[in-house]
């Protein structure tokens, strides 16, 4: 055996031995980590078998392999329909609105907060926007439809300025304000925990020193807490800009009706309808891994676009 295989095979039975002996050492913790292990190869990794879907013409007494494959068929379909259009555009024009209001609200509000001085008001402010991140979505969905019916609050309230008194939910365009404001109301609190520890990490010392230079409350904001924090919101936004198509489904279907499809229809919606309701599986999965792809490929390109102006990526 030359002396360069009986190196490899010292190399390959070291690396054995220490993998064995760092298990004995760590079995708790690898323990701990399978349940963990379980949970993502059951519904990360499992599921993507189900791609398969997507090409051929799905039975289900037949299953994906003894089904007709119809290759790019369903992509086809969808990228000719009416409802490319409608639900790729809606989709993004709600995400947009979600980053603009959602997204930088909830750093302005950390901001605010932080700016608080008297500790018990600043716990006050905290525990009441965090307590609608903890109601149900069917119950927020429920409060939502009371507030717009003709004799809701906020019908009333819209009624005061337009004359007319009519259920919100049923008229399109107040649709998408509808939806991100419920968004801020329910996330407001939670979206801000991040950005309040980023706040608490930064060095007080530098505070000090715009004082000593003369700077006020505005421009120790400009130059020194936006800095500070500016990594995490980096980060934050490739990760929602990585998203951005999959606007979530649940109040979606809660709350839209055929009268508002032209711009409450998102992907998601039309996803759950074509696949659960129509039982097209094989038109569903199509569009489902079209939005994956693209949420996919704006992932890699904002990483790398932050990575290059920043410094700071992800990965």
């Amino acid at each position: 055996m030359s002396s360069g295989a009986l190196r490899a095979k010292r190399k390959k039975k070291y690396t054995a031995e220490a993998i064995v002996k760092d298990f004995k050492k760590h079995k708790v913790a690898y323990a701990m980590a399978v349940p963990g292990l379980i949970m993502v190869l059951l519904f990360n990794y499992m599921p993507i078998f189900g791609l398969g879907l997507a090409f051929v013409n799905y039975k289900p007494n037949l299953g994906i392999f003894g089904s007709k494959f119809v290759g790019l068929k369903y992509f086809k379909e969808f990228f000719s329909s009416m409802y490319f259009v409608r639900t790729v555009g809606n989709t993004l024009i709600l995400s947009l609105l979600q980053i603009v209001f959602v997204f930088f609200g909830t750093i302005l509000f950390a901001l605010l907060v932080n700016e608080l001085k008297n500790q018990k008001f600043k716990r006050m402010v905290q525990t009441v926007t965090y307590l609608p991140n903890f109601i149900s979505m069917v119950v927020v969905a429920g409060i939502i439809v009371n507030f717009c019916t003709s004799k809701g609050v906020l019908a009333q309230l819209v009624s005061i300025f337009t004359g007319e008194s009519k259920n919100l939910l049923s008229v399109s365009s107040y649709w998408r304000p509808l939806y991100i404001a419920s968004d801020l109301w329910q996330g407001l609190g939670t979206g801000a925990i991040v950005y309040l520890a980023a706040l608490a990490g930064i060095d007080q010392t530098l505070y000090e020193a715009a004082v000593i230079d003369g700077a006020g409350r505005w421009k120790q904001t400009l130059h020194v807490t936006l800095p500070g924090i500016l990594p995490t919101i980096i980060i934050m936004l490739i990760l929602k800009i990585g998203s951005i198509m999959s606007v979530g489904y649940e109040k979606t279907i809660l709350l839209y009706n055929p009268q508002i499809y032209e711009t409450a229809d998102i992907i998601s919606s039309f996803v759950y309808r074509k696949g659960l309701v129509e039982a097209n599986y094989g038109f569903s999965t199509a569009v489902s891994l079209f939005n994956s792809v693209i949420n996919t490929v704006l992932l890699i390109t904002a990483n790398a676009i932050s990575r290059k102006a920043t410094d700071n990526s992800l990965f």
